[in-house]
């Protein structure tokens, strides 16, 4: 059973930056994309960031790209995502998901099957 904790969000004011891990256990990490979804109020959940596992190939939002880093590290099982400049449109509850899908970096949320609980980050302006 595939399970995903996430950790590290908060309130944070703009141009700050966070960092967010997701922790995650029961995945074929060879075969296995990261990615990194947002939510904001009222709104649908969108793509923000995703790594290949075994490859490290990333793929970013363009709304994201430049400012936030998506990164592994392999022997903890672990995913991060480190947001700079942040801006209040940034707000969301940020989840973290896995998929197995074959494709090389997965961009859509119906292309993920596991999901974390989601964690709170707030951009104050």
């Amino acid at each position: 059973q595939v399970q995903l904790v996430e950790s590290g969000g908060g309130l944070v004011q703009a141009g700050g930056s966070v960092r967010l891990s997701c922790a995650a256990s029961g995945l074929t990490f060879s075969s296995s994309t990261m990615g990194w979804f947002r939510q904001a109020s009222g709104k649908e959940r969108e793509f923000v960031a995703a790594i290949r596992w075994s490859l490290s190939i990333t793929d970013y939002a363009a709304s994201v790209k430049g400012r936030f880093t998506i990164s592994s590290d392999n022997a903890k099982n672990t995913v991060f995502l480190q947001m700079y400049s942040l801006k209040p449109e940034d707000t969301a509850v940020y989840y973290c998901a896995a998929t197995t899908d074959p494709t090389l970096v997965p961009l859509r949320l119906a292309q993920y099957n596991s999901w974390g609980q989601g964690t709170q980050v707030t951009v104050s302006s």
